[in-house]
């Protein structure tokens, strides 16, 4: 009976892991990334903190669940070393000037990674 109760006063003190979401599946972050296939801005002229800010974001987000996905990072092995090449040159800066210098590069990382998915239909239906 002792032994019941230490286990109880044990689990109580013990803190409830609060689960965190996996990361998006492949087709649900391709879905949202292509949801930008007909945004731009223009540099310079104030519009793109948004705009740039949201690609990088889904960009970052189709990484993740590439590589978490079963069929492995072989798998998406151009998509993926398209994301880092744009990642190494980014950093961790994110502000709209930052961006901007990398326009170019975010907008055709993400168009080459649609073009990529396009010619893999079974990776997002």
């Amino acid at each position: 009976e002792n032994a019941d109760l230490a286990e109880r006063e044990a689990a109580e003190e013990e803190p409830t892991a609060v689960p965190t979401p996996g990361p998006e599946l492949v087709r649900d972050a391709f879905a949202t990334l292509q949801a930008t296939l007909y945004d731009t801005c223009t540099p310079g002229a104030g519009d793109c903190a948004y705009f740039l800010g949201r690609v990088t974001r889904e960009l970052t987000e189709l990484d993740e669940s590439m590589r978490a996905d079963g069929k492995g990072p072989g798998h998406f092995k151009k998509p993926l070393a398209d994301m880092k090449v744009l990642f190494d040159k980014l950093g961790d800066d994110r502000s709209e000037a930052h961006l901007e210098k990398y326009f170019s590069e975010i907008v055709g990382t993400r168009d080459g990674i649609n073009t990529w998915m396009q010619d893999h239909p079974d990776d997002y239906r």
